[in-house]
């Protein structure tokens, strides 16, 4: 297989306040709308893409509708400390603050309107005790 394109396809109850979320908090900007299925692209190196789409769209199988659950999105920053403060500054939830993890990871995760989690990461030196033992 030789894909030419990836992203995730979130299923949310209503697909605009969704893509106003990461269009406002995330940079992204729409490349397809419609009332039951937006897709956007985040400007950078590599562009990647989000699409959201209405949970009980008829495109799904019906025993695959319903809106998505324990889903991380995992975005890598320059400066996660950065971007926890400006995201609670606009209100977005952060269910966990921010932490410095042993195996390489500055990071906090934050939540979207529907329960997504986001995971917010800038790349530390390794715990040096951790990185011996775990190589």
């Amino acid at each position: 297989m030789h894909t030419q394109s990836f992203y995730p396809l979130i299923q949310v109850p209503d697909v605009e306040s969704a893509a106003q979320f990461y269009e406002q908090h995330f940079g992204f900007s729409r490349i397809f709308s419609s009332d039951w299925y937006v897709q956007l692209r985040a400007v950078a190196e590599a562009p990647f893409e989000l699409a959201l789409i209405t949970q009980h769209h008829e495109t799904i199988p019906a025993a695959g509708r319903g809106p998505s659950r324990n889903v991380v999105l995992s975005f890598y920053v320059e400066d996660a400390a950065s971007e926890q403060a400006r995201l609670a500054a606009a209100g977005v939830p952060i269910v966990q603050p921010l932490k410095d993890e042993v195996f390489g990871q500055r990071h906090f995760i934050a939540a979207d309107p529907n329960g997504i989690l986001i995971d917010i990461i800038t790349p530390i030196a390794p715990d040096p005790e951790w990185l011996k033992a775990n190589s």
